[in-house]
């Protein structure tokens, strides 16, 4: 039994005296295998206030129960998340005015319901989009690296999408937008749930692959497009460059699925983005006229790397500039929704993925409110504008305190829907139930911590008010690493010696965590050839899926090649070499 095993690993004199500190670990074996799996923190807080929620969550279900009997489905729930934007960059119209752009649809949106103030997400975007379908941090799922042309991995089929729990309960599932989960052919959007799909399988790097943005110089020269240079008498290995990837690809569950649009083709990017818009209301109709809940995840990819050709903004910052042109869809979705009779069972949540590009990113990718940025564990990389709209059912006006992830709109979508039975209960599931947070509004959430991975390297603990930095500290010293967010939200000010008072729980609240990941260790992303069975592949995308060498033509094991790159101690794929 792995609670037996567990236990008595707790026993242990190295763990006794952590686990004398404080509620530890003695809550975990209370968990019941019927129950989702959590990470081993909040069965802290479940020990000390889970008698308090179960009364909320009996009328919660009272409330979900009245609202299907008079709408005659379950909620509708559409998600939207965007690209690298720091907290108070929307929803918060004073510091736009001190920024030089507006979005007064999203702005309003945030009024009339809940604008969060403490969202946390992953640091990175493909990390990031792995968290929010599956409900786990993405170390949990192996995509710890942010995906580029050629990646040959992504998210396993063993993984269980919000789309795969929603579809289980009878909804209609859409993506439209950015996944960047993976480029191999288990990794797609219609292989993990979704009815239909238009999506991107990297970023909107691709986008830069076209001959004009190596001219302009937003690339290594020859790295893309060497045939616009003379011949280089030095190259040798002409094949080495990633030719023959997809920058979007389009298909429906058990179909097809066919690229829609080419690397470097900007005009279709851009054609796609607008598209995607359209498809997102159209899959509401279809929906709506079947009579079934609807799930829509629409992830913009709101720019492209290459400047718009006109400024509808006084900053003139990619990430402003495609903010804006973000907006005006979101008051177009809204009068959309009031249009079909359904605005009232429909919850909407938009967000960002992860802080701004402050690091070699595109102009506008500023810090703003708080330190850092894109692939941090400081707040500026993975505190985010996030806000919440349901009429009649969220409270208009509300600011929220509370500390939520991005991981819980997993489950709490789960709950909303009636779909809770399907989340797997063989794995962790970080995301946590925040439906009363919805529902009752401010000091509601059922979570006071956050657990800050950069890529596999678990790199800062969140509890409430507090901070600790798990980098740079040296063996057996702890030094000037902890931080109070209420008098230094910028962490700028870290302290040794006041901050000692908290070190010995942060310690607790680490083992913890280490030790649940030992009963329920992390997965592996999957790995293979890229993009096969692409209906209308081009001749270079087929070459590209298939290996470069026979296996008399080079000594060395492709799979093995591949371990060592992604630094994998187990591995599986399905390479084709001949």
């Amino acid at each position: 039994m792995k609670n037996n095993k567990l236990l008595k690993r707790m026993i242990k004199p190295s763990v006794v005296a952590i686990s004398i500190a404080s509620l530890s670990l003695s809550t975990l074996v209370q968990a019941k295998t019927k129950d989702i799996v959590h990470d081993a923190e909040f069965y802290v807080l479940k020990a000390q206030h889970g008698e308090k929620w179960q009364q909320e969550d009996k009328e919660l279900q009272k409330k979900l129960a009245e609202l299907k009997k008079k709408h005659g489905t379950t909620p509708n729930i559409i998600h939207i998340m965007w690209d690298d934007t720091p907290m108070g960059e929307v929803g918060f119209p004073a510091m736009q005015q001190l920024r030089g752009f507006e979005t007064p649809e999203i702005n309003k949106l945030a009024a009339e319901g809940i604008n969060f103030t403490r969202m946390y997400t992953e640091a990175s975007c493909t990390q990031s989009r792995a968290a929010s379908l599956t409900g786990r941090h993405a170390v949990r799922t192996g995509l710890t690296q942010v995906g580029f042309p050629f990646e040959y991995g992504g998210l396993r089929d063993s993984e269980v999408t919000m789309a795969e729990v929603l579809g289980q309960a009878g909804y209609a599932t859409a993506f439209f937008g950015k996944a960047h989960i993976g480029d191999i052919e288990e990794s797609y959007m219609t292989n993990q749930g979704f009815d239909e799909a238009n999506w991107t399988p990297y970023n909107q790097f691709p986008v830069l692959y076209g001959p004009q943005a190596e001219i302009a110089g937003a690339v290594l020269p020859t790295s893309t497009n060497p045939e616009i240079y003379p011949d280089d008498p030095y190259d040798m290995d002409k094949g080495w460059r990633t030719t023959g990837h997809i920058a979007v690809l389009e298909g429906k569950k058990g179909g097809p699925v066919r690229e829609v649009v080419a690397p470097g083709d900007l005009p279709g990017w851009y054609e796609n983005m607008e598209m995607q818009k359209t498809r997102t209301l159209n899959f509401i109709d279809k929906s709506v006229a079947a009579k079934k809940p609807f799930y829509v995840a629409y992830w913009p990819e709101l720019i492209a790397f290459v400047p718009f050709p006109e400024r509808k903004t006084l900053s003139g910052g990619l990430l402003q500039e495609g903010l804006v042109r973000l907006d005006p869809f979101i008051g177009q979705l809204k009068q959309h929704l009031k249009d079909k009779g359904i605005a009232e069972n429909t919850l909407v949540v938009l967000m960002a993925d992860n802080g701004p590009m402050t690091h070699n990113g595109p102009p506008g990718m500023v810090e703003t409110m708080y330190r850092g940025g894109k692939g941090d564990y400081t707040e500026g990389g993975i505190r985010v504008p996030a806000m919440a709209y349901w009429p009649g059912v969220i409270e208009a006006g509300q600011v929220v305190g509370d500390i939520i992830h991005q991981t819980d709109l997993f489950t709490t979508f789960a709950t909303i829907a009636g779909a809770e039975q399907y989340i797997p209960r063989d794995r962790i599931i970080d995301g946590i139930d925040q439906t009363s947070l919805l529902f009752n509004g401010n000091a509601h959430s059922r979570r006071d911590y956050v657990h800050v991975y950069t890529g596999e390297v678990y790199a800062a603990t969140v509890k409430g008010r507090f901070k600790r930095h798990w980098v740079g500290e040296l063996p057996g010293l702890s030094g000037a690493s902890f931080y109070d967010l209420y008098n230094d939200p910028r962490e700028v000010q870290p302290k040794m010696l006041p901050g000692f008072t908290t070190k010995g729980m942060f310690n607790t609240m680490k083992v913890r965590h280490e030790l649940w990941i030992e009963e329920y260790p992390h997965s592996l992303e999957a790995r293979g050839f890229s993009f096969t069975n692409i209906e209308n592949a081009r001749p270079e995308t087929i070459k590209a899926s298939q290996a470069r060498f026979n296996k008399d033509e080079v000594p060395f094991d492709v799979e093995e090649v591949m371990k060592r790159s992604k630094d994998l101690g187990e591995f599986e794929a399905n390479w084709g070499i001949k």
